[in-house]
């Protein structure tokens, strides 16, 4: 008797013959035909080490799939990584090639109607362009974080490749010499998997787990240590009998499940990136739900638990040892919601029943954490009257409040250049401008002046504001990020002269241009877009088609 499967075709029909003939050539036989089919969804690359792993991940996904009755087929996705990827166009394949997966996703699971997907998440933009597709494709999906890299030593200390991205800034800048930059390229990874840290990928593998799409305690994890396996097996068991149970996506991400995954991220001081991601995870399950508000509410509920570099001197594997992600719910257990289920099938509560901290100093229970301050706080005013993002650090003696001369720069380039050549002084707020989702487009990425200021001594004595993208690794300066709206379509970074007064003030979540109500007025009755780069293939696409910051940056009509 035929299985109830969307995958299964009446037999004699078009579809049922043409898939036979097919699979029939890859030696799958009538019964194989009848299982739930299970996608795999690889962005495997050699291109970054990122990557690299993941074709062995998607064998053994594939084998223990085939054990537990499933028959799986492997498909193939983009593959951006920043360090490798964000050489192009100012970065602008980074964020933009996030929803060209989301749609790879859809074409390929959605075309063939499969019954279900495991998703391989690795670098920076896989997990939420492979939680946007399974909010919109609404069939039963498990995401699977596959692991961090391993780092080296330089000079008896721990490097990695966050440790490359700060000191190349350094060299930028004039103050560290290629022969150390590049000592410190030869060991600073030890493997593959994603960087290390509380960057975007192991905050959206974490985000992952709090949704619910992850098994719980998978996350982090070394890259291809026995704990991946582990979970590797587990997953493929586990996606068979969501099949079969048809618990779907929606099921698992509701409304409160984002706020628990708001509450993780501001307790462990996650990538600012995911607040747009999970905004535009939350777009794609059609909710109307606010996920730039959420953030807002919980800013000051939810107090700092853990410091894993670069926000403290913590290291991944010490959080990880100490319980990862499934530990710091357990510290967070009072403020969340737990009657949400996960991709057990189970409700969270009980999934926290039995789980203990091993280290409660690394993770730390709610009545003593490292801070009550709010590590992402969103800020609006005259020049962000949709919002502006700013990260602080754990150990931060940065002011709060800054005021300086406005100086300009609408080249990436160019502002690296004026900062070897001396031309940035403290006291200064840099304007990088043009850099948004439909100037640049797909987002500018500007870390790399963020290092050279810091490689140039002025951490702490320049401000920036930018309506571009600046990596979850950097919280030294104090800089206002992703302002919307963008320059490019009148936002009012694009009012901004050269030597005017800007201000930014955290604790009151202001940043402003310090002019006038009537010269604001008039500038804005003059202004005129900032003029477009022109472009041409899928940035072209891209900036036709993508929404504004506060829909997540997702792609509409």
């Amino acid at each position: 008797m035929e299985k109830k499967l969307r995958s299964n075709f009446k037999v004699g029909s078009l579809p049922w013959a043409a898939r036979r003939a097919h699979w029939r050539a890859l030696g799958y036989t009538d019964e194989d035909m009848q299982k739930p089919k299970i996608a795999i969804v690889n962005s495997s690359s050699e291109l970054a080490l990122c990557f690299t792993h993941l074709d062995q991940v998607a064998k053994r996904m594939k084998e223990a799939i085939m054990a537990a009755g499933g028959l799986a087929f492997e498909i193939r996705t983009a593959a951006p990584s920043d360090f490798i990827t964000a050489v192009g166009k100012t970065g602008g394949y980074i964020q933009s090639t996030r929803d060209l997966i989301v749609n790879d996703i859809e074409v390929a699971v959605e075309g063939a109607q499969l019954d279900g997907m495991v998703c391989l998440a690795s670098c920076d933009k896989t997990a939420p362009a492979q939680l946007m597709a399974a909010a919109r494709l609404n069939i039963p999906t498990l995401v699977v974080g596959c692991g961090y890299q391993p780092g080296g030593k330089y000079k008896g200390e721990h490097i990695d490749i966050e440790d490359v991205f700060v000191y190349a800034g350094h060299h930028a800048a004039g103050k560290l010499s290629l022969e150390e930059l590049t000592e410190m390229t030869e060991t600073a990874i030890q493997g593959p998997g994603v960087c290390p840290g509380m960057g975007t990928a192991n905050s959206m593998h974490g985000v992952s787990e709090a949704l619910g799409m992850a098994l719980p305690g998978s996350t982090p994890v070394l890259a291809n240590s026995s704990g991946m396996w582990k979970t590797v097996r587990l997953a493929g068991e586990r996606i068979v009998q969501m099949v079969e149970e048809d618990l779907k996506p929606r099921d698992i991400m509701t409304p409160e499940a984002f706020e628990n995954a708001v509450k993780l991220t501001l307790a462990v001081s996650g990538s600012t990136n995911t607040i747009k991601h999970l905004q535009a995870v939350a777009k794609e399950a059609e909710y109307d739900l606010d996920v730039f508000g959420l953030f807002k509410k919980f800013a000051n509920e939810v107090p700092l638990l853990t410091a894993v570099r670069p926000n403290g001197e913590v290291l991944i594997e010490e959080y990880q040892e100490a319980g990862g992600t499934l530990a710091m719910l357990k510290q967070l257990e009072k403020l969340l919601n737990k009657k949400v289920i996960t991709v057990t099938g189970k409700i969270l509560q009980d999934e926290l029943k039995d789980v203990v901290v091993a280290d409660p100093e690394i993770i730390r229970p709610l009545d003593r954490p490292l801070s009550t301050r709010p590590a992402i706080v969103l800020v609006k005013g005259n020049l962000a009257p949709n919002v502006g993002v700013v990260k602080l650090a754990v150990k931060d003696d940065r002011p709060l409040h800054f005021t300086g001369p406005a100086t300009i720069y609408e080249s990436k380039n160019g502002a690296i250049e004026a900062l070897r050549n001396g031309d940035v002084e403290a006291g200064q707020v840099l304007v990088l401008r043009g850099f948004g989702l439909k100037g640049n487009p797909g987002l500018g990425f500007l870390s790399s002046v963020i290092f050279a200021l810091d490689g140039a001594g002025l951490t702490g004595k320049v401000a920036v504001v930018t309506d571009g993208h600046v990596s979850g690794l950097v919280n030294k300066t104090l800089l206002v990020g992703e302002i919307s709206p963008e320059a490019a379509i009148g936002g009012p970074l694009a009012l901004v002269k050269e030597s005017d007064k800007i201000t930014i003030d955290v604790e009151q979540k202001r940043v402003d241009l310090d002019i006038s109500e009537e010269e604001f007025k008039i500038r804005s009755e003059s202004i005129k877009d900032l003029p477009f780069k022109e472009e041409r293939g899928w940035l072209s696409i891209y900036r036709g088609a993508v929404k504004s910051m506060k829909d997540g940056a997702i792609l509409g009509e």
